[in-house]
This record gives structure tokens, C-alpha cells and sequence, in this order.
């Protein structure tokens, strides 16, 4: 059958049709993506403003239909932390659902650690041992760790691309003062956590999911998004490290003209990296593999593996 998911993250709106059926990969057909950037629509009360709201439903118009003419059966329609932080996420979600039929399902933090746990088992296979993901959003940071393919610890942090771009990073290029202001509560907020999964052992494998990884790899010399999907892709932390004060230095014009980075993802990569090395380094790691598949492919999988209990 035909699937769609319809990602509502807090920087870009994303439906992605595939392929698929119980017992086999889900193969893409097509996808269609709005650059949203909710996350940075919030107003100082923590609330989707009129605006963003009228922006959201219009693009959600859109990928229905998309959805429509690629022939989607069923769709899986969720929403990431920009709408669940909202102040007024409930308000929103009637507007939208009012205005186009559509009722997203929000997600938890918890709940989006572990499903894009779930998609990087599926991909790497029983032979990768224990796990440990890592996956930074425009809203939030997921870390989920373990051996199966529920993890035994999932968490999720405030700490997105976009998010510490909009509250931390005001300058362009920023101020210094501000890098090293936002370096420290990074680290600080991803310490908290480093005990809970410490205890569970040391991971077999490192990975690391979502567009900010995938730049970062691609800054540091892995391989081009078209050289397609089977390419093995790794960041080494030397490599992200010498990377940081680079990007530092630059404005998000002159980020934009660098390997892999698109125009609007560029003022947030600084964010980004900062908090890819804080986590690669409070967690020792020095290498992780980048995996193509996250949270949207992990919400198709869990939705076949229903359809095949059932």
C-alpha cells in the first residue's frame, strides 16, 4: 500500500510517500517538504502566533494535496516539539484540524527518541549490538541507547537547532560572547543525562540522524546526499571540533556557500554543531555513522508492524 507521513517538525513541514507493506522496506515515491521554522514563530508567551498558524495550515493544505495526487491510502499525520511546547499547542491543533480535516498526533520527546531508535535498528541490523542514537531537531535533542529495538533509555532536551539559534545566537556572525555563553548550557543540560546511560554500558555503535548531522558529515568530507542512500557516512569529533570555530566566524550567507549546507539551514548550523560536539564528546564518543533513516521512516515501521499484528 501506499503510505504518507506527515511530519510537522519545527523547521520544516515534510510528507514523505512510500511504498511499503508488512515484512519489507518501505520504499520512498515521493516527498515534499515547506520550510516552516515554527520554532521560530513562537511570541514571547510561547505561542504559535496568528501568522504562523494561518502559514501552518496552508502548507498542510498543500501536502494533502500532494498526498492525494501521489495516491497516499492512508496517512500518518504528527506533530514534533514546536507545536507540543506551544503554549497554545491545543488551540493550534483544533485550527489546523478545523481547517483541513487533519488531526495531528504530538509526540513525545520520549516517544521521538524512540522511534527514530527503532528506524536506526532497522536499518543497521541485530549485528550493530547495543545502539546509541543521537538526533538533533530544530526543537529538541533525542538520545536513545540499547540492544533491541525498544531502547532501554530514550530522552529528549530543549535543545534544537532552531531554538538556541532564536535565543541564544542574535548576531551574524555571533557574538563570542554569546558562542561560549550557549556552549556551556548545552553542556551543561546534556550532563545531566550522561549518568543514566553510562550505567547501561558502553555502546557497540554510534549513531547519529536528522539534516543537522548530515551537514556536518558532509562539511567534514562524506559523501554527497546523491551519491544516494547505501554510502557509509561518518563524522569524526577532530573533524566537528575544528569545524565549530569556523563556523563561529561566519555569517549564515557565507555558511550557506559550504558543502551540503542549504540556505535554510545555514544560520542554524552553528547551533547544531555545538550541540553534535557537546554530545559527541560528554558521551566519549569519536565517531558516529550517519543513518539514513529517523523519525518519519521509524512512524512508518511501527504503523507496519501494527498493520501485521493485526
Amino acid at each position: 500500500m501506499r503510505l504518507g507521513v506527515l511530519d510537522v517538525g519545527s523547521n520544516t513541514v515534510h510528507l514523505l510517500v512510500v511504498d511499503a507493506h508488512p515484512g519489507a522496506r518501505p520504499l520512498p515515491a515521493h516527498s515534499h517538504k515547506a520550510e516552516l521554522r515554527l520554532a521560530e514563530l513562537l511570541d514571547d508567551s510561547g505561542a504559535i502566533g496568528t501568522e504562523g498558524v494561518h502559514k501552518l495550515i496552508a502548507v498542510v493544505l498543500d501536502a494533502l494535496q500532494a498526498a492525494e495526487d501521489k495516491g497516499v491510502e492512508d496517512l500518518l499525520p504528527f506533530a514534533t516539539s514546536a507545536v507540543r511546547e506551544a503554549s497554545n499547542a491545543d488551540d493550534v491543533l483544533d485550527q489546523v484540524k478545523d481547517a483541513t480535516g487533519v488531526e495531528l498526533q504530538v509526540l513525545t520527546g520520549e516517544e521521538e527518541a524512540r522511534l527514530t531508535f527503532l528506524a536506526a535498528r532497522r536499518w543497521f541490523g541485530w549485528s550493530a549490538g547495543k545502539l546509541l542514537v543521537l538526533d538533533i531537531g530544530g526543537g529538541s535533542l533525542e538520545i536513545a541507547y540499547g540492544m533491541d529495538e525498544e531502547p532501554d533509555a530514550a530522552v529528549s532536551l530543549p535543545l534544537g537547532a532552531g531554538r538556541l539559534t532564536a535565543a541564544w545566537l542574535h548576531g551574524d556572525p555571533p557574538d563570542p560572547a554569546d558562542v561560549k555563553a550557549l556552549r556551556r548550557r548545552v553542556r551543561a543540560e546534556i550532563a545531566r543525562t550522561v549518568g543514566e546511560f553510562s550505567r547501561l554500558g558502553s555502546p557497540d555503535h554510534v549513531v547519529a540522524t536528522s539534516k543537522t548531522f548530515k551537514q556536518l558529515a558532509r562539511l567534514a568530507g562524506a559523501a554527497r546526499s546523491a551519491d544516494g542512500l547505501y554510502v557509509q557516512r561518518e563524522l569524526k569529533r577532530e573533524s566537528l571540533e575544528a569545524w565549530v570555530p569556523r563556523l563561529a566566524g561566519m555569517t549564515a550567507v557565507e555558511r550557506a556557500d559550504l558543502p551540503g549546507v542549504s540556505e535554510g539551514r545555514s544560520s542554524q548550523l552553528l547551533a547544531g554543531a555545538l550541540v553534535a560536539e557537546g554530545a559527541m564528546d560528554l558521551f566519549a564518543v569519536e565517531t558516529v555513522e550517519i543513518c539514513p533513516w529517523a523519525l518519519r521512516e521509524g512512524v512508518i515501521l511501527r504503523r507496519l508492524d501494527h498493520m501485521a499484528e493485526a
